[in-house]
Order: C-alpha cells, then sequence, then structure tokens
C-alpha cells in the first residue's frame, strides 16, 4: 500500500480523497494556486506546494509542474479526482515514466472512451446498443443535412472531443440545422481545439442513467448499479439519485451487463461510469459515453452500496484486487444528491463568486456533506463554483427526498448567491416527488413555476383581502366569527429564501 499520495486538484474532491487517504493512514500532499493559498484542501492535507497563478492552465493543468511536487515530496502515486488532468493520458504516461502510480484507469483507456466517436464504434463492436448516428466527424453542411433528413428529426449535434455540454446542440427541423452546425464546431474547436462534430438521433424525453464500473489489475468487472442524473442545467447534471425511479430489477441487470462489456472491451482499470440515454416511453437505453474517472455524484452509489469507491481506488491502483464480486454487491434504500454551486438559479445560474460570510451546514440521519469550504473562505472565479455535494439517504425515495426537505431548509450560506433556493423548491415539487424526470425536467419547470405565479400572488391577494374585510366586519361586528390566516407555503419557501441569501 502507498505511503504517500499527491491528490493533484482542488476544492470538494480534493478534501474527499484526502479524508479517504486519513482513513487509510496514508500520507496526503496538496496541490494550490495563488487563488487557493488559504484552500480547505491546502489546510487538510499534511504537506500543500504552490503550483502557479490562479488561472488553471498555469496551476493545476501545468503536469510537468506537478510531477515535479510529487517526486519532491516523495509521494508514490497520483491521484487526479475529476476535471483538470483526471483524463489527460499524456499525463499519464508521464506519471508511470517517472516511476509514479497513477490512481485510475490506463493512457489507452482513456483515449479509447475520450473520443464520443471512437467510444460509440467500440460499444457496437462490443454488442451494446448506441443511438443512431454518424461514426466520423461531418464534413459539410449538405452532409449533415442529409443525415439529419436519413434519421428524422430532432437530432443532437455533438463534439466529438470533450463533454459538459460543450459544442452539443438539439436541432428540431432543417431550418435549424447551418447555424447550429457552425455553433457547435466553433465552440467545440474553442473548447477543445477539435471542431469535429457527429449527429445522433434525439431519443423523446430521454433520462441520463449512468452504471458505476469498477475493474482491477486481475481481470474483474463489475457494476454497482445506477444513478438517475436526469436533472441538468446546461447538459450538467445538478441533482443524481439512486437508484433511478424508473429502474427494475431487470433493466438494471441489462445495463449493468452492458457497461460492464464496455469497461472489458478497453481492459479498464478503476473506478468508471458508463452514461446511458433511457427512453421514458418504452425504457429503452442506448450508450452514450463512458467517463474514466471518479464522477461527481459517487456518493449516492456510496450509500446505497456501502462501498467507499476511494478507498477502492486507492486498494486497486496498488495491486490488489477488487474487495467484492458482482455477488456481493446490493442496494439498499435511496440516496439523493445536490450539487451545491455558487450560481444564482434566478439569473439562469450565472456564477456567483465571493467571500462567504455565513455557513450553517446541516447534520442528522441520513445526511452528507462533502464540502470544500468553510466561513469566510472565497469562492473564485477562476474555477468551478462548486461548493459541496450534499446528500440525503432514507429507507426509501420518499424518506430520502423528507430528508433532503429538512436538511435544506437548515442549510445556510451567506455573501453569495448559491443553488439552494433552487433545491428547495424542487424537492417540493409534484412533479419531482412523482419522479417524472427527464433531461428537460429545468426547463418544464420553469414554465411550471412561472405560469402559475400570477395566480399564486391573485390568491394571496384574496386572502389578504378576506383578511381586511373580516377585521372591518369583527370591529363593527364583536360576534363574528374570526378568521385563521396562513400565507401561502409558496409566500413561506421564497421569504425563507429571501433570508438565507
Amino acid at each position: 500500500m502507498f505511503k504517500k499520495i499527491l491528490v493533484a486538484n482542488r476544492g470538494e474532491i480534493a478534501c474527499r480523497v484526502i479524508r479517504a487517504c486519513r482513513e487509510m493512514r496514508i500520507g496526503t500532499v496538496a496541490v494550490y494556486s495563488d487563488a487557493d493559498k488559504d484552500a480547505l484542501h491546502v489546510r487538510m492535507a499534511d504537506e500543500a506546494y504552490h503550483v502557479g497563478p490562479p488561472p488553471s492552465a498555469e496551476s493545476y493543468l501545468r503536469w510537468e509542474k506537478i510531477l515535479e511536487v510529487a517526486k519532491r515530496a516523495g509521494a508514490e502515486a497520483i491521484h487526479p479526482g475529476y476535471g483538470f488532468l483526471s483524463e489527460n493520458a499524456e499525463f499519464v504516461r508521464n506519471v508511470k515514466a517517472d516511476g509514479l502510480t497513477f490512481i485510475g484507469p490506463s493512457p489507452e483507456a482513456m483515449e479509447a472512451m475520450g473520443g464520443k466517436m471512437s467510444a460509440r464504434k467500440i460499444a457496437i463492436a462490443a454488442g451494446v446498443p448506441v443511438v443512431p448516428g454518424t461514426t466520423e466527424p461531418l464534413q459539410s453542411f449538405d452532409e449533415a443535412r442529409e443525415t439529419a433528413s436519413s434519421f428524422g428529426y430532432p437530432i443532437m449535434l455533438k463534439a466529438s472531443a470533450g463533454g459538459g455540454g460543450k459544442g452539443m446542440r438539439l436541432v428540431a427541423d432543417e431550418s435549424e440545422l447551418k447555424s447550429a452546425l457552425e455553433a457547435s464546431q466553433s465552440e467545440a474547436r474553442s473548447s477543445f481545439g477539435d471542431d469535429a462534430v457527429y449527429i445522433e438521433k434525439a431519443i423523446v424525453r430521454p433520462r441520463h442513467i449512468e452504471i458505476q464500473v469498477f475493474s482491477d489489475t486481475h481481470g474483474n468487472h463489475v457494476h454497482l448499479g445506477e444513478r438517475e442524473c436526469s436533472i441538468q442545467r446546461r447538459h450538467q447534471k445538478v441533482i443524481e439519485e439512486s437508484p433511478s425511479p424508473i429502474n427494475s430489477a431487470e433493466l438494471r441487470e441489462k445495463m449493468g451487463k452492458c457497461a460492464v462489456m464496455v469497461a472489458k472491451a478497453v481492459d479498464y482499470v478503476g473506478a468508471g461510469t458508463v452514461e446511458f440515454l433511457v427512453s421514458d416511453l418504452d425504457k429503452s437505453f442506448y450508450f452514450l459515453e463512458m467517463n474514466t474517472r471518479l464522477q461527481v455524484e459517487h456518493p449516492v452509489t456510496e450509500l446505497v452500496t456501502g462501498i467507499d469507491l476511494v478507498r477502492e481506488q486507492i486498494r486497486v491502483a496498488s495491486g490488489e484486487p477488487l474487495s467484492f464480486m458482482q455477488a456481493d454487491i446490493s442496494m439498499s434504500g435511496h440516496a439523493i444528491e445536490c450539487r451545491v454551486y455558487a450560481e444564482d438559479p434566478e439569473n439562469n445560474f450565472l456564477p456567483s463568486p465571493g467571500r462567504i460570510t455565513r455557513l450553517r451546514v446541516p447534520q442528522g440521519p441520513g445526511v452528507r456533506d462533502d464540502g470544500g469550504v468553510y466561513e469566510g473562505a472565497e469562492v473564485s472565479i477562476y474555477y468551478d463554483p462548486m461548493i459541496s455535494k450534499f446528500a440525503t439517504y432514507g429507507k426509501d425515495r420518499d424518506e430520502a427526498i423528507g430528508r433532503m426537505r429538512r436538511a435544506l431548509a437548515e442549510y445556510e450560506i451567506g455573501g453569495i448567491k448559491t443553488t439552494l433556493p433552487f433545491f428547495r423548491e424542487v424537492m417540493d415539487d409534484e412533479e419531482f416527488i412523482a419522479g417524472r424526470i427527464d433531461t428537460g425536467f429545468i426547463s418544464k419547470w420553469q414554465e411550471r413555476r412561472s405560469k402559475p405565479e400570477t395566480d399564486r400572488e391573485t390568491a394571496d391577494l384574496a386572502i389578504i383581502a378576506a383578511v381586511l374585510s373580516n377585521a372591518s366586519s369583527a370591529s363593527s361586528n364583536r360576534t363574528a366569527a374570526a378568521v385563521d390566516v396562513q400565507p401561502s407555503k409558496w409566500a413561506v419557501a421564497g421569504r425563507n429564501a429571501r433570508l438565507r441569501q
């Protein structure tokens, strides 16, 4: 087992890895930029080294500098977390060339699954269903028009390199195709240095459901069930849960087998996630992509399986076999995660950086907060504005929602805008409670939320008018019945949310 690990990341995921290392009595090395000199992960680690100025390209992405620090600190292995260098095959090759261990898959597996078109080809060869689409980049608008017509609209344009919604466009009909193609290629070029774009048939009312896989160097491959990740903004997840409200044991087994087939096809090692689109209409599912790293939403899988995925990553990277086989995996209860961001949900979820002036994290049974900040900490403009991965667990979905609702009411963050008010409203949303969710949930929720607002305001005004009327009657007739008036739940929730922000 390793004696010292360098964590090549920052924020909440760096803190998560450091905590796992502490439990395993492994020394930790943190890296930090100028902007993060007072960050929580720096305070938590046994050692911390400066790697550059705030821009990530000059600090956290400088793999030569990080390798230099690892050697100077005497680290034996590097955990990349997610983001930054976690899927950089060149970095992995250099880690190994320097005699260090990369806690993750091989560079070959990364490259095979890193390009969406190459990943599609591998999935097809493995016998895994994929969304109908092209396997080569589009060469012209005419080719795009011909291909889209053959599939039928709506279609999705997708950048071959990268993810996070960059270079992705939904096209409803041919009139939108030309401008969408140009925008998709332009965004792909600026984000990934590669303007290759391909077409997929858009699935009606799709759910985004992913399967957690784990493999070791001894040829063992297992899956740990699914996560429902359909609630997204800008094609990025904000609420995840496990198990999915629609998954049956039979569907889970089918998707799990397909996910393992993909992992085997690239000789995968470590924790990975195979993502699928699932039709809400007929439960048909299609391979989407594979993320060759730990996912942000891994806590919900940990809560329902009882398996520490980060600990297992470290064990597998050290050469040990998996501590479980497929027959050992069972899912118990239900878990929900809310990604708490420094974003303004009332302003299209735009980042809201600044200093945290107040922080009160809820506690109690079934509550987990994977945080990376503290009261007085600064949420930087330079990085992803995630504050914490906040999760609750219950014996079933209703209990998990109830716990999340209670905990969110107690969660206080001052000084910046956050996504907490959004989560509080969603936990009371009838469609969410019923499990009727898909990747278009937020836009539909916004429509539902804005449309009835006038009705709610009218109802509140009617109540006020009734109060005044009764008060007037009571003053002239003391025998009039008293009226117990309560403000609407919407008004109370809105008032409390404003007070917390």
